[in-house]
Parts: C-alpha cells; structure tokens; sequence
C-alpha cells in the first residue's frame, strides 16, 4: 500500500469467491464510489469463468466518469497469485450449489421442520457447516502460507463457524466476520423513532447501539438516538403495532422474501427484555421450532416467509442474465450506496477513519463477559489503523444467555466433526438433537435417518 496525500493506493485484495454474481457487484459498486482508496482486487474462484466475468465487469468500471475509485480487476488461476502479497482477503462463497442448500432447507421438512433460511441454525446450518467449514480449513492454511499478515474479511455463512475455522486452523490470523442484520435492526429503530417522536430523516448511523450475542442470534441492551433512550419508545411502539407489525412500502413481507413485519422481534422484545437485532427469518431458526416455525400457517401469522431454494434458483438464473448484460455492455452496473460497511472497514485498517462497527470475532477478550472465550461473538469494536479494538459489551441477562449456549455448544461439536473429517455422525446426530429447532420434536431414529440421508445427499 502506499499513502498518498489522504489516499492509499495500489492497496492488493484478493477475493476468495470471486465470480459470485451478486455479492461482487455489490463490492465493487462500493469501491468505485469511493475516491479515498485504489488498488487492484485478485479474483480467485474454482469457477474461472464466472472470476473472469467479474474481471471484465469490474475493469469496465474504471472509464466510466462517474466513477471515483479506480481499481484493476485480474482473475487469479491458483491461490499463490490471489494470496501472494494481499494486503486484505475477502471471502465470499457458496459451498456447492443451491442443489444441496435445497436439501438442507427441505428434507429436515418430513420431520415438520421448517426453515426459513437455513445457513446458520437447525439442520440445514449444521449440514451447510460440514460443507464449508473444510474450505476454510484449506483457506486458512493458504493465507498463513501466503500472506499471514493480511486481514481477512469473511461475508460467507455459517458466519461464526467460518469465523472460527480460520482461527483454529491459524490462531495469529486476523480475520473477522462482516454481517448487515445489525444495520438492518437500527433501520427498524430509525423508521419507529421517526413514527413515534415525529423525526425525520433519522439516520440508521446516529442509532448507537450495544451489540452482543452471536451471528444471526443478536441483541441490544441499550440503543439511542441523540440522547433519546429508544428502549422506550420501541417498547411504546409494540404496545400500540404489534398484531400488524412494523409495514414498510419497499420491504413489504408478502412481496419480498427476504422482508418481514418485525414481529418475531417485537416478541422477544416482551418476553426477554432486549431488542434482537436480525431479520426475523434468522430469529425464528434459534427459537425452539414450535414457537415461530411449527407448520407454514404459523409462519404467515408471524409475517415473514420461508425462502424456497426453488426461488433461489431462479433468482440465480436472472443475475446469470444479468451478468450477461454486464459483460456486453448492454447493461451497467448502478452506482448507489449499497448499505454495506466492508469498504468503510478497509479505510479505516489502513488508517484513513476511526469507525466502531458491529463484528464478529473470537471472545478472547471477554467483551462478552459471561460467555466462553472460544465462542465467536458479535459485539462493537473499534477500527483504526491496523487494529481491531472490541468494545466490551457486558454480560447477557441469563435468560438470553440460555438461547445462545445450545448453539455455542453445537459450535464446538461441530467444529470437532469437521476437524475429524466428518466421519463422526454420531456427534452430528448429537449436535442435531441439541439444536433448538429440533429438540423434541422427533425420535433419535429419527433424526438419525435424516442425517444419514442429508450427509448422503450433500457432502
């Protein structure tokens, strides 16, 4: 990297995924609009098609006037050109294909559990984890190899399993994990601060909020609004919107699958004290499986939906078209703030900001004080140059702490599972029955034969 004026340029990145069709435009839409940084991105894939698309995308940007931050697209062939020299490592894949995230999400069905998502929690977090987990047991002694020194920036779920792969396998890395729900959750306080006080224009940045908790499973214990405590106010806004919820016209949850009303939220709001701050369908997968996911119509009650692998599909065949469009020129890429902090992060590694910013990392510190240190947590840290700083966030009341620990505990199973190479399905079938979604809900026979078939059909 080399400092230039308030600038740093010719920073190196190497990005693990780097022919994702979506998650990639998103990264560069935020490098071109920003001016304060330039370098060159190395895009590494086991597709090699898909990274030189992204190639060709990308380095279309850099003519382009209304584009401020000037970056070379190369695609890598072998992890020694990505890695060799990085200064950051962005990881972002998919482990296999939606064919087996479809067996993930839909065959644990026949038992009459239902996920809405299923890349965290539940069967399909667990079996998605043995997919993963081995790749990052193969990135992480690639980037000790090549470029110890760098920071890694993980976007790949299971975000905690992933997380903690990369420090078992190489304890000195300095990786963490990026996530957007906490961004999502401050929206949500933004829009009911402006609903309940008469604001306007609250912006989601001038929330501050205490983080803790887990990926996809966080909470707040304090949130404010310049001097405003919003604890109140939330609870003010529950008491009056609860049945309908909180009704946003672009993030209307009959017509966007990834939306909801906010009620599952709401609920552990009253039950347990702290605002929990992610998408309700993510909520819904750490809860025991009769509270919010017992059967479909208990869903709709809740108003979030379950996101068929079928509309993933054919979600990937219209960004397949997309990426078509973008590598004739018949279509641009749109230069709109994307939401996301990752590129905001980079500056501030490489010295050009101070940012406090959710993270997930190893709890080595304590920041959450009343949880293991080997657990991944995600609470706030401060980033500044070549540091990442967490911010002590306290102890969980004991009633949160009792949700968190059964999947801290499958953490560790399956950590042990993937390390041993995945031949220990009894500890899977373990892991399995501990997990809140399935736990009483069906017979050890039971869950036996669905890890048989769902190993068989995934890994």
């Amino acid at each position: 990297m080399k400092y230039n004026n308030n600038r740093v340029e010719d920073i190196q990145i190497a990005y693990i995924g780097g022919g994702s069709r979506g998650w990639a435009w998103t990264f560069m839409t935020d490098l071109a609009m920003e001016s304060a940084i330039s370098g060159t991105i190395r895009l590494y894939d086991i597709d090699k098609e898909a990274a030189r698309a992204n190639e060709i995308i990308g380095n279309s940007l850099k003519n382009r006037e209304d584009v401020v931050g000037k970056w070379n697209y190369v695609t890598a062939d072998t992890y020694e050109e990505a890695l060799t020299g990085a200064d950051f490592v962005v990881i972002s894949i998919m482990p296999k294909t939606f064919d087996e995230m479809a067996v993930d999400v839909h065959m644990p069905e026949r038992l009459g559990i239902y996920q809405p998502v299923g890349d965290t929690a539940g069967p399909g977090g667990i079996m998605r984890s043995l997919r993963t987990q081995p790749m990052f047991v193969e990135f992480a002694q690639q980037i000790q190899k090549y470029c110890p020194d760098a920071w890694v920036i993980n976007y790949t779920n299971p975000m905690s399993m992933c997380v903690k792969t990369l420090y078992h396998v190489f304890p000195q890395i300095k990786a963490f994990g990026c996530c957007h729900e906490v961004f999502g959750t401050q929206k949500v306080l933004a829009s009911i601060a402006e609903k309940e006080l008469g604001l306007t224009d609250v912006k989601r940045e001038d929330v501050h909020v205490n983080v803790l908790g887990i990926n996809h499973f966080t909470w707040f214990d304090y949130a404010s609004y310049k001097g405003i405590d919003l604890f109140p106010v939330y609870r003010s806004f529950i008491e009056k919107h609860f049945e309908e919820g909180l009704e946003e016209k672009d993030n209307n949850w009959m017509n966007n699958h990834f939306a909801c009303s906010h009620r599952v939220k709401m609920d552990l709001f009253n039950r347990y004290g702290l605002i929990a701050a992610a998408g309700d369908r993510h909520l819904a997968e750490f809860m025991p499986g009769d509270e919010y996911l017992k059967n479909p119509d208990m869903v709709h009650s809740w108003k979030f939906a379950l996101t068929s692998v079928d509309w993933r599909k054919q979600d990937l065949q219209e960004k397949l078209a997309k990426s078509k469009r973008l590598l004739s020129g018949e279509e641009e890429i749109k230069l709109e703030p994307t939401g996301e902090e990752g590129i905001l992060l980079i500056k501030a590694l490489c010295g050009l900001e101070r940012v406090v910013s959710n993270v997930n990392i190893p709890n080595t510190n304590k920041q959450i004080e009343n949880l293991p240190e080997t657990a991944i947590v995600e609470t706030n840290a401060i980033f500044e140059r070549d540091a990442i700083r967490p911010v002590q966030a306290g102890a969980v009341p004991e009633n949160v702490k009792a949700l968190l620990m059964p999947h801290i505990e499958n953490h560790e199973r399956i950590l042990k599972v993937v390390m041993g190479g995945n031949q220990d399905k009894d500890l899977v079938v373990e892991a399995f029955m501990a997990d809140p979604l399935v736990k009483g809900r069906a017979t050890e026979a039971e869950v036996r034969a669905l890890v048989d078939d769902m190993m068989a059909a995934t890994l």
